[in-house]
């Protein structure tokens, strides 16, 4: 049985080497992550290179992901870590602003003053640290510590509910799209993402450098949930980046929040990651929590296209044990049914309504399996996106870009195959070869979709035969 939900892995420092990148590929999976807020423009390159050396020896296809680290404001640099007790004054100094309280650390971001008023909370660390902003002038900005604890040098500073005026892209950001682009990465994830503009910011980016990779737009704070549709329409892939996301709002409110980003990419047609904290435990420990288990049986019903493992695969002691598992209760879930969002899925083209037509014929027969022939992928996502409910999608283009793209794509098998002239003969060597990877046998119902068999005409096909 084949697993619908694709795991995503980050890399680092536990799962660097050849032996434990093949043997991720081989626990199931389906995508790497690069997270360029760790990782060294050389050590990216020489990763890549393994992936690909693995992927290739292995026969699995696997696809990459470089997760830009985004214009996020951080503490300044310490000597030592400073110890706070409630009630402490922190002052953040901007620029070359001298040291006036007892606390004091500077702010990488020359805006923070003219954005935050006096009243607004700080998150520091994570959330770790609360503040409270009691006082603000063009150089400094001081806060109230309202939960103790102790602040190291370049923490994340959080602002919940305050509109930042950062720019879409830092230079490190510029300079880590370079690398990813040069690399010929399949997708590129980008933080903080505020509105469509920061969106189309990068796809214009993308368009001058004629590339080809994807775009994975994180949603990690308030403003990007008030901007959801219009963020969802301009990207290709939607990350509910829970971490940050989960320190901007209530935490009661973040799986709500969660349903209603992955109802959005449903009707809406994108393809979306649930990520952060999944088996945040198995860092440390051979088996997770009952509660991440439900975390993850949750995200696996809600039909999420992908889960993304973070510590656990890059610094965790059970990196391959954290794939097994993720792989385990996907395949459980799946087999009891799945939430049905994309059954209001918004259909607004002929093609879109065609490929309805052929899920619901899919679902109507007992055992078939659906084949997807296109050249761009487009009419595999519009077959993922509508969810069918037991048939496996086997999609086939002749363009290697295209197959690895759509490794992310929920139920979707891609194959890397040439196109005959006779769109006859195209499908019977797929057929052949999912006989030979032994995905069916003869005899077993096929769907097949296409809008590549006709020539110079964009035509849709659906044919139903027996394999």
């Amino acid at each position: 049985m084949l697993r619908k939900t694709k795991i995503i892995c980050s890399l680092g420092p536990a799962t660097d080497k050849a032996e434990e990148i093949r043997n991720l590929i081989e626990a199931g999976a389906n995508i790497f992550r690069l997270n360029m807020s760790h990782a060294r423009h050389d050590w990216t390159r020489e990763v890549v290179s393994t992936i690909r050396a693995e992927s290739g020896g292995l026969g699995i296809e696997v696809a990459l992901l470089v997760d830009m680290q985004g214009p996020a404001i951080r503490t300044g640099t310490l000597d030592k870590p400073l110890q706070l007790r409630a009630g402490d004054r922190v002052e953040f100094t901007i620029g070359d602003a001298r040291p006036k309280e007892k606390f004091s650390t500077s702010v990488n971001y020359s805006g923070l003053a003219a954005d935050v008023s006096i009243g607004d909370t700080m998150l520091v660390d994570n959330g770790v640290l609360h503040l409270k902003i009691v006082s603000t002038d063009s150089k400094r900005v001081i806060g109230e510590t309202q939960t103790g604890g102790e602040l190291g040098s370049r923490r994340h500073i959080n602002l919940p509910g305050v509109r930042v005026n950062l720019p879409a892209f830092s230079d490190k950001d510029r300079e880590d799209l370079d690398l990813a682009l040069d690399l010929d990465v399949d997708f590129v994830a980008m933080s903080f993402v505020r509105d469509a503009d920061h969106v189309e910011e990068l796809r214009e980016l993308l368009r001058k450098k004629k590339a080809h990779a994807r775009i994975v737009a994180k949603i990690e704070d308030q403003e990007a949930v008030r901007n959801l549709d219009e963020i969802v329409r301009a990207t290709d892939v939607v990350m509910v980046a829970r971490g940050d996301l989960g320190i901007e709002v209530n935490l009661e409110e973040l799986p709500i929040l969660q349903r209603l980003i992955v109802k959005r990419c449903l009707a809406l047609g994108r393809r979306v990651i649930v990520a952060t904290h999944l088996l945040e435990s198995m860092i440390a420990n051979p088996i997770p929590t009952r509660a991440e288990v439900t975390d993850v049986a949750n995200a696996v019903f809600e039909e999420a296209d992908a889960l993304m493992l973070s510590g656990e695969t890059s610094i965790g002691q059970y990196p391959v044990k954290s794939v097994r598992t993720l792989d385990v209760i996907a395949r459980r879930i799946e087999r009891s049914g799945g939430a049905g969002y994309a059954e209001r899925a918004r259909l607004e083209t002929a093609k879109q309504k065609s490929v309805r037509s052929a899920v619901s014929l899919a679902n109507s027969i007992d055992g078939s399996k659906i084949l997807v022939f296109t050249s761009r992928g487009v009419m595999a996502n519009y077959v993922a996106h509508l969810r069918p409910r037991k048939a496996p999608i086997f999609s086939f283009s002749p363009d290697e870009r295209v197959c690895r793209a759509l490794l992310i794509n929920r139920a979707v098998v891609p194959f890397h195959l040439e196109f005959a002239e006779q769109p006859e003969d195209t499908v019977a060597a797929a057929i052949a070869l999912l006989a030979e990877r032994e995905f069916l046998v003869k005899g077993d119902p096929v769907v097949i979709l296409s809008d590549v068999f006709a020539g110079d005409h964009d035509v849709d096909t659906i044919l139903l035969q027996k394999a």
